[in-house]
Order: C-alpha cells, then structure tokens, then sequence
C-alpha cells in the first residue's frame, strides 16, 4: 500500500529526576550533599532511509512516545540518557509542525536525519545546589519535560522528470517504454493510483529518474479526484512532461485538455507552474492527430511540442534526449522559503515578558512555556524548593504584573492546572 501522508504526535522522553541526598558514612557525620542529576529524556529523530518508498511503516503510529531519563541517586550517581527514538522514513519526506505550519525538515538525502522533539534535560540534584553560603541544600529538581508536537509527515517523491497529464492519455505507456518500470496499464480511469519511478538510461549513459503521476481533472487543486496525490509529487521534478491526448479518443479537446492541467497547476503552486515544461502530442497515430497537432500548435505557439506513438514506437529517443539535455541546465531547487523554514524563523523576546495572565472569574490565570516548565520541574514538597520558584516568579515579574492588574493577596492564582494562594 501506498501512503504518503499522514499526521502523527510525537512526545519525547521526560528528563530523569534529580535527588536529594547527603552523604552519610561512618565518622564522617556531615558528609554534605551527595544527590547526582537526573538522566536526559529521548529525543524522537527522523532519519532518511533508502530503501523506503511509503511511509506505510508510521500509517499505525498515532504517537510515538519516548521513554524518561533514570533519576538520579545518592553517592553523586547521575540518572543513565534514554535512548533516542529513530524512526525511518524515505527520501523525499517533508515534516510540518501543525501548530506553526512550518516546515521543521526536508529530508532528501540518504542518512540525513532531525530531531523532531527535544528530550527533557534531566533534573539536578541537590549537589548541583550547593554553594559557599548553603553548603547543605536540601533541594532538587524533577527532570524537565520533554516536547510535545503534532506533525503532518508528507512524501513528495523524488524525481528529475515528472510526467502530467489528464487520466487516460498514454503516462504510463511511456514510462514502460523508457525504462524498467511496469506500471499497471488499462483503458479506464486512474488506472494509476499511485506515483510510478522509472530510471531511464540513455545510449550515452546518462541517467534520469521519471516520474508516472495520477491523472488530473478539474479541481484536483482542491483534492478533487486524487488532486494532492498528484500534485505533492509534482513538486520535486526539474521538468514536466504534459502529456496530450493529440488522438483525442474519448472525443476531448487537446486545446482544452491542456488548459485544464494548467490551471490546476498555477492554483496549486506557482512554483510548479514556473518548471521547466515539454508538451508531449501522444498518440500520433490515430487519425485526428495531425489535424488536432495543428490547431494545438496555432493555439500555443511559444509551447515546445514533441510527438510521439507508442504504437510506431517513435519520438522517444528524441523526447528522452531532449530531456537529458535539459536536466543538465537545471539545477536543484529549494523546495522552500526561507520563510516557510522553521529554522529560519527568529522569536525576538527582548520586549516581550515570558508569560501571559489572564482572568478567568475569579481565578488569575498564568501561561507561557519557561513559567510552566519551571512549575513542572519543581519538587513542591520541599521547603527550599518552594522558595526558589517563588524568588524565580518575583524575577520574571509575574508578582509585579499581578500587581498591575490588581491581583490582591490571597487570590487565587492558576499554573497549569494547580490554583495557589498569591501572598507575600
């Protein structure tokens, strides 16, 4: 089965808690802290592999789940790493965040992978706290949680020459003439439900990879027919082959057939319209072809049009030359703005404050990531530890905020989803 396109949720590991611990040995009676760090949570990676044409292996993974840090231990024994999650995907594979809709990863090549969620770091334990003016504190940190995302994970295949066209006008013929592959081929339909790769090898030894792609119809921008299915894979290709029906079998009309693609085309992607594009009159050996050709060509006169027939077997060396050729002026194209990338995007916090109050009823309502991190990664039932996260808020300046707003002591003040009294 064929799938290249699906939505995941990915949780990586909690990072190991630290301890509190002091030393206690025969005549050495205040042996200090001794409490070591939690081990780092699992981090989830997406590696490229090769082998892989689908992305069938992740259609029954909803979550992939990494697994938490050891905790830490006393005698200053730290908490072992998890093992990192490493799920294998095909070349090709775009991953998404669904919350941002940017793109965290292209991956196209072999090997190559990305950490998709960042394992949680591991707690420190209460010998990390230990300074000149508290050389015994009695205080350390559960380990930090690990990301949490939803990710569309798409498959937009790789090939130099994709070949387009409506359902039904000789895609696949030509991709079994010009190379290995044996798509499916009948008189019906989408007979092709699936993107086909063939490698086509010239007398001259160059190499290509084409591309069968499912037909259009009207509306396939929108997912009409198998719409995405065709034009995701369209992305990737340096060069279209617009195949026509130039026999007109069905009683089409090539101009409009033409028209058509080329519209869903430049709705879809403006990319995609720009590529490099070879119109192909297929089956050249039906009687209205000639006829057809040179109503097409008036119509289009600055289109570049090949013929070809599957039956007289003629035209392919030329096209396939001609697609050698052009391949070699091309060079390889981001896929993706720098915009689009989320690694090109830059938060600037310099003005802004870490966190968000708000009011519901009653009840002051704090948000924001560092705020709610440093609450889950706060051992509650220790004394110093309580301290410490209020001095932490005071610092951010949620106290004063609160203020400001008119909070008044003995509030009721919300942290994701534990309510405090606000007091001194």
């Amino acid at each position: 089965m064929f799938v290249d396109e699906l939505t995941i949720k990915v949780i990586a590991g909690k990072g190991g808690d630290g301890c509190t611990s002091f030393r206690r040995e025969k005549f050495v009676p205040m042996g200090g802290p001794d409490g070591g760090n939690g081990g780092r949570g699992a981090s989830i990676i997406f590696k490229v592999d090769k082998g892989l044409k689908t992305l069938i292996d992740l259609r029954y993974m909803k979550i992939i789940k990494g697994n938490k840090g050891t905790n830490g231990e006393g005698a200053n024994r730290n908490g072992a790493n998890a093992q990192d999650i490493i799920v294998k995907v095909p070349e090709g594979t775009v991953i998404t965040d669904k919350d941002t809709n940017l793109v965290i990863a292209d991956l196209v090549h072999d090997n190559t992978e990305v950490v998709v969620a960042h394992g949680g770091r591991g707690g420190r334990g209460n010998a990390a706290f230990k300074t000149h003016s508290d050389t015994a504190p009695r205080i350390s940190e559960l380990g930090e949680p690990g990301e949490v995302r939803i990710l569309k994970v798409e498959l937009k295949m790789i090939a130099d020459v994709g070949l387009v066209g409506l359902p039904s006008v000789g895609k696949s013929t030509i991709l079994a003439s010009v190379s290995a592959a044996r798509p499916k081929i009948a008189s019906y339909h989408f007979t092709t439900l699936a993107p086909n790769l063939g490698v086509v090898k010239l007398k001259d030894e160059r190499t290509f990879i084409m591309a069968d792609l499912p037909g259009l119809i009207e509306g396939a921008h929108e997912g009409v027919g198998l719409g995405h299915k065709f034009l995701r894979h369209a992305m990737r290709t340096k060069v279209l082959v617009h195949v026509i029906d130039m026999g007109a079998e069905e009683n089409r009309d090539p101009i409009e057939d033409y028209q058509i693609i080329r519209e869903e085309i430049e709705k879809y992607s403006a990319k995609l319209a720009k590529k490099k594009e070879i119109i192909v009159a297929n089956k050249m050996d039906l009687p209205k072809a000639k006829e057809n050709l040179a109503k097409f060509k008036k119509k289009f006169k600055d289109k570049e049009i090949m013929e070809l027939s599957s039956i007289t077997n003629t035209g392919f060396d030329e096209l396939m030359k001609k697609l050698a050729d052009e391949l070699q002026n091309i060079e390889d194209l981001n896929l993706y703005d720098d915009e689009e990338m989320e690694s090109h995007v830059v938060y600037k916090f310099k003005n802004e404050k870490p966190f968000t109050i708000t009011r519901d009823g009653d009840v002051w309502v704090l948000e924001g990531k560092e705020l709610e991190k440093l609450f889950k990664m706060t051992r509650f039932n220790e004394d110093d530890a309580v301290v410490r996260f209020a001095r932490k808020l005071k610092g951010m300046g949620v106290e004063e905020e609160l203020e400001k707003l008119g909070a008044k002591r003995g509030d009721e003040v919300q942290i994701c989803d534990y309510i405090f009294e606000f007091k001194e």
